[in-house]
């Protein structure tokens, strides 16, 4: 009788890559031994990475990291979705992010990555209806990276947040696939309605830092906002707005702003 034929393992170049980043890492610096293959090398591919990476940061006295990683097991088990963003994610950092020269580097030291991870298995917990789960993920990722989202929120894939440093993101807020953003910014609400009071972002937006977009208003896709600015209106698509409060001043200048990340602004003021 014919042996059954055993399924071939799939083949993972991305993750393949990481670990090939992860060996010449400890190589050139053995005292990151310890750290690269608690991270990459341990593990069999992107999805037990990502489960760890997000338990030993997020783990405290009151949430063991054992328990966190059953968590991040099963919402990538239950919905593959969470793992494909994360590579779009991931992605979209190497691409855009010039300080960013290897896929290792997100996975192991970028917040901006980190926290996003943590996120997406907050938003898992909170459609469960899991919401005190969801919220303790989310005062974590706050305490321990500076980022700030609410689990509600609705986050597209391909996000790079650079620097991630005092990023808000409110409950109601909507944000698309391929968008960047600096740090500091602030997608907020106006008012105390409960119903919908945040932003809804594009596909394609650049958003720069310390900007601040607030209330329930439209941001075209393909669209830039200068850094430092406070957009209370709305925007339509493949503008640049810039001030404060912020006004159109010329077009996005490419068709894809949040991947070029220019953020100069040459158009004179219209």
């Amino acid at each position: 009788m014919a042996q059954a034929r055993q399924p071939l393992h799939r083949i993972d170049p991305v993750w393949e890559r990481i670990s090939h980043e992860a060996q010449e890492a400890v190589r050139a610096e053995p005292l990151m031994g310890g750290l690269l293959h608690a991270c990459i090398l341990h593990h069999d591919n992107l999805e037990k990475a990502l489960s760890y990476r997000f338990s030993a940061k997020l783990h405290s006295n009151e949430m063991s990291q054992l328990i966190l990683r059953d968590i991040a097991d099963e919402a990538f088990a239950d919905k593959p979705d969470i793992v494909e963003a994360a590579r779009a994610d991931l992605m979209a950092i190497y691409d855009r992010d010039p300080a960013c020269h290897r896929l290792l580097q997100p996975i192991v030291f970028f917040k901006g990555f980190q926290a996003m991870q943590a996120y997406r298995i907050a938003h898992w917990l909170w459609g469960q209806g899991r919401e005190d789960l969801s919220y303790f993920v989310q005062m974590r990722v706050s305490e321990i990276f500076g980022v700030d989202i609410h689990p509600a929120a609705r986050i597209g894939k391909g996000i790079m947040i650079d620097h991630a440093h005092s990023i808000v993101i409110g409950e109601t807020a909507v944000v698309g696939d391929n968008v960047s953003m600096l740090h500091s910014v602030t997608l907020g609400g106006t008012g105390k309605q409960e119903e919908e009071r945040h932003p809804k972002i594009g596909d394609g937006v650049m958003i720069g830092a310390g900007a601040k977009v607030l209330g329930n208003i439209k941001i075209g896709a393909c669209s830039r906002i200068a850094a430092g600015s406070v957009v209370l209106a709305e925007v339509p698509p493949c503008k640049t707005v810039a001030g404060v409060p912020a006004k159109i001043v010329g077009e996005a200048g490419c068709d894809q702003p949040s991947v070029s990340m220019d953020q100069l602004i040459n158009s004179a003021p219209k």
